[in-house]
């Protein structure tokens, strides 16, 4: 069996990159993110699938206190069917519990063998990566490849990024000091101080319909290293990409000779939801929720006594001012706008032109001009089934079809333009699969209750501003006041690019610039970039710094006088 102290010492070298990969922001990984047979071999991918198949249509089995009953109805997004498969009902009480046992010895850790845990548990999913893709592919509706990275090494990054940071701020406080001061009279006063760390308690970890580990792993990691059990709730229609990790966890944690405990699974329906009861049960000290904007914003107002870390999402801008290389602008954007059917916290939404037109390298480029060349790159996309099965993937909700009914009513109510409508297209391999590509349409700067927040869907605004610097001024403000995760800027002018940056640091928001078709422009990278400020309304947490971690524990000490023979 495998001991925490070796658990760090197989895996020091991984947590020393890590910390520097945080400190200088460079690129770096222990995981392979492609699913490339060239890498794996043949073998690999083919068990992943017979893994994922074997789980179909039974109950998934999942050892863990509390068990009342069976639950879980998810549906795939490709087939339309149900999955068949039910899981543990658990009562909150008891995993409550639970966890709070588990908590005694885990507390007894160093940080560095946590930190080995950790690693291992990490590693441990990687093994898993390509059955995880199926099940992420069948609940969320992304692509095989997005699935395999952003359910696997893409999501083990931002983790691993959480835990190095918890590692930093847990190394920040020392063991033991002596203290001496003089007191007069008194004399010299000398004493042993010894510190120990102590997590908040129980962490909730809500997970999203699109992407359940993404944001899961980072926050698992970082209450585990600051001592903090976590109950993992998935989303209704998103549990077994989340059972099969929480299993693994709680098997590596049992091979360890640890209280598994630690890690939980609260699974439950959206016809009998659970994560209110969670969320206001008396033992739960901290929250992390990631998904709808609304029910963020429930959960900071109602449970401000807990410790609470959102990512909800935001109405994310593109500022046009001018194009440095118009063929890399467009393919950039229409990449990001069909990428995942734009179920992304990331994606591009309102793209702000200046009704007089832009500059380009080869001379200026009208309104028209510009929209005409997004929606045939769009459409280029989108009518090639094989293009569009990699990219934009399926529809995860039904509800999401149904935004994209109402914005294009409400822009023809409205007046405005429809450049491209959305219509289903067909998924190579499955033919019943849940699909839409982009919605393009033209609404006046001053409809701002259309675009004003986001839409969950496959929809684009293309808003006609007076100038450029109105377009940044309203960009800059949907920021500050409704949310943006990832907002974007287009100009060839560095005076404008200058005055574009300070206006989203005003607004607490992140900026790209210039970002071209090379590479997906609402790409975040772990140990690189900031994903979320905490400075607008789409959250307030960052993954990662500092402040992910540090307020998850709390520091207790114990002082005595040193002896008066060992005072000499």
């Amino acid at each position: 069996m495998a001991t925490p102290a070796s658990l760090y010492e197989r895996h020091r070298d991984h947590l020393g990159a890590a910390l520097d990969a945080c400190a200088t922001r460079r690129q770096w990984s222990p995981f392979r993110e492609s699913p490339s047979s060239k890498i794996h071999g043949e073998e690999k991918p083919a068990e992943g699938k017979a893994r994922f198949d074997a789980l179909l249509g039974k109950p998934f089995e999942l050892d863990q206190p509390g068990t009342i009953g069976r639950t879980g109805h998810e549906i795939s997004p490709y087939t339309q069917k149900p999955l068949g498969i039910d899981y543990p009902k658990s009562d909150p009480g008891a995993l409550f519990a639970a966890a709070k046992t588990a908590t005694r010895s885990w507390s007894r850790l160093t940080p560095e063998e946590r930190a080995g845990i950790c690693f291992e548990i990490a590693f441990a999913m990687e093994e898993q990566a390509f059955a995880n893709a199926h099940a992420t592919m069948h609940t969320a509706g992304q692509a095989y490849l997005m699935a395999f990275s952003g359910s696997g090494p893409n999501a083990l990054d931002r983790g691993i990024e959480a835990l190095a940071y918890a590692y930093k701020a847990l190394k920040d406080v020392p063991g033991q000091a002596q203290w001496e001061k003089n007191f007069g009279r008194g004399g010299d006063v000398r004493l042993n101080k010894t510190y120990r760390t102590r997590g908040r308690g129980v962490a909730v970890v809500v997970c999203c319909a699109t992407f359940p580990m993404w944001n899961a792993y980072p926050a698992i990691f970082a209450n585990l290293m600051t001592g903090n059990p976590a109950i993992v709730k998935p989303h209704p229609n998103g549990i077994l990409p989340v059972a099969m990790a929480v299993k693994r966890m709680r098997d590596v944690l049992t091979e360890t000779g640890l209280d598994p405990n630690m890690v939980l699974m609260a699974a439950d329906t959206r016809e009998a939801p659970v994560t209110i009861d969670l969320l206001k049960h008396p033992d739960c000290a901290i929250i992390d929720y990631t998904g709808s904007q609304r029910f963020g914003r429930w959960i900071e107002e109602n449970c401000a006594d807990r410790l609470v870390y959102t990512e909800t999402a935001g109405c994310n801008g593109v500022v046009i001012d001018g194009f440095r290389d118009t063929g890399g602008a467009i393919a950039g954007l229409a990449n990001g706008l069909c990428g995942f059917s734009a179920q992304m916290c990331t994606s591009p939404q309102n793209l702000h032109i200046p009704e007089a037109g832009i500059s380009g390298p080869d001379g200026d480029l009208s309104f028209d001009e510009v929209a005409t060349q997004l929606v045939e790159a769009i459409r280029s996309r989108g009518s090639n089934p094989k293009v569009a099965a990699g990219l934009c993937a399926a529809i995860q909700a039904e509800e999401s079809l149904r935004h994209i009914e109402r914005v294009r009513e409400a822009v023809t109510r409205a007046g405005g333009r429809i450049w491209l409508d959305s219509h289903p297209y067909d998924y190579p391999d499955f033919p019943d699969a849940r699909t839409a590509t982009p919605l393009v349409v033209e609404v006046p700067a001053e409809a701002i209750d259309l675009y004003g927040e986001e839409v969950f869907a496959p929809v684009c605004f293309l808003i006609r501003e007076p100038d450029r610097d109105t377009a940044l001024e309203r960009a800059a403000h949907l920021a500050a006041t409704r949310g943006a995760i990832s907002s974007y800027l287009y100009s060839a002018d560095p005076d404008f690019i200058d005055r574009a940056q300070d206006a989203f640091t005003d607004a607490g928001a992140s900026l790209w610039i210039n970002m071209d078709g090379r590479m997906p422009i609402n790409f975040a990278a772990a140990y690189s970039d900031y994903h979320v400020t905490g400075l607008n309304p789409a959250g307030n947490a960052c993954l990662a710094d500092l402040a992910f971690v540090a307020n998850r524990f709390r520091i207790v000490q114990f002082r005595e006088p040193v002896p008066a023979g060992d005072a000499a």
